[in-house]
């Protein structure tokens, strides 16, 4: 059948795809939310998001023998590599240690300390807070007083035996996390 008028036809495409554009900006990404998480790596009040970070990558453990126990070795972590990721899907950065850093592409880096973790469900790393040092050089990660480490998947240490023969062994795990940044407010 074809088309009586055809500039309307567009006309009125144009105008429902309009509407759909302005529909999917009320969609926009909330803002991060801590009230489902454990008290005990909130952030305390006074503080805002400055940054929202999706990591991915791995953690090593080494096998070693445990501290003053004779012929018990364990799975010690040595350290994370991983990406850092915005909301939109873009690389911005890279998280690795030791120490624990968070480097952003503009070369802004940070280190911290860890004030507190909380469970994050089995075969997940648990959630995490850290005390934030002041920044290294200028840019997204200047400011930052906080980081958390929220909605983790996997990253435990490897379930393979870790005895004698494989001391100094170093093993691969992958993990996800989010890293939210936060600044006084």
């Amino acid at each position: 059948m074809p088309v009586q008028n055809p500039t309307r036809l567009l006309a009125a495409l144009v105008t429902v795809m309009g509407l759909g554009a302005c529909a999917s900006m009320g969609n926009a990404p909330m803002a991060f939310s801590q009230t489902s998480l454990p008290d005990a790596v909130k952030v305390p009040a006074g503080h805002a998001v400055a940054m929202e970070t999706a990591a991915a990558g791995d953690i090593t453990y080494e096998c070693r023998a445990k501290k003053d126990m004779a012929g018990q070795f364990e799975w010690v972590f040595v350290g994370p590599d991983a990406g850092l990721r915005d909301r939109s899907g873009n690389v911005i950065g890279r998280y690795f240690g030791p120490p624990a850093t968070w480097e952003n592409r503009d070369g802004s880096k940070v280190t911290g300390a860890q004030l507190a973790v909380a469970p994050s469900g089995v075969g997940n790393i648990p959630f995490q807070l850290v005390k934030a040092n002041p920044a290294m050089g200028s840019g997204a990660m200047q400011g930052v007083t906080y980081i958390q480490r929220v909605a983790t998947q996997g990253g435990v240490a490897p379930s393979a035996p870790c005895e004698a023969s494989g001391l100094g062994k170093k093993q691969l795990v992958k993990y996800q996390a989010d890293y939210i940044f936060w600044r006084a407010a």
